[in-house]
């Protein structure tokens, strides 16, 4: 009778895990990558519109480039419900401004390259529940809005390896660092 080991460590996980694809469809790990690429873009647009003021959500003379505070526009006019205070209270502050802006950039580079996709996915999560409790309740339901679908998105999309597929999250793995420090993954 074969004996099997029920219990992995974490050593064996992560090898395990490494060698082989979480996600077996061609067709489903292209579809996880597209989300990933997706969710990438619209973090790094994000940045580059409110850093230069492209002309869709910041105009040219609002950009941080001439001036502009990435937050204080969202924070002071748009916030609402029980934390608004909170938020309003550091609207236009230079350390949001810059916090915000790095993590928009970290984010949407993390999730475009397919690197660094679990700190970006814990990042990313954390920005958007930050977001989702700037405007409590939300506008159409009594607590669930697209901020959350998509914290769970990036968090699902990193714990299934999606920076592996039309991305350069195996090399990435691979790197002696991150296979000390699996939370680079």
């Amino acid at each position: 009778m074969a004996s099997y080991n029920i219990h992995r460590t974490p050593a064996t996980a992560r090898a395990a895990d490494a060698a082989r694809d979480i996600v077996d469809s061609p067709a489903a790990r292209a579809v996880f990558a597209a989300a990933r690429l997706a969710i990438g873009w619209t973090f790094l647009w994000a940045f580059l519109d409110k850093l230069l003021g492209l002309g869709f959500a910041t105009p040219v003379a609002g950009s941080w480039v001439e001036g502009g505070s990435p937050t204080r526009g969202f924070l002071a006019e748009a916030t609402a419900g029980p934390l608004s205070g909170i938020y309003q209270s550091f609207a236009g502050a230079a350390w949001a401004d810059w916090l915000f802006m790095l993590g928009l950039l970290g984010i949407g580079l993390a999730f475009l390259l397919g690197i660094g996709m679990r700190i970006g996915a814990a990042s990313g999560a954390l920005m958007l529940v930050l977001m989702w409790s700037a405007v409590l309740p939300p506008e159409n339901n009594p607590f669930m809005d697209d901020h959350l679908i998509m914290a769970l998105t990036m968090v699902g999309l990193a714990l299934i390896h999606a920076g592996d597929t039309a991305g350069l999250g195996r090399r990435w793995a691979a790197l002696p660092i991150v296979r000390r420090y699996p939370a680079l993954r």
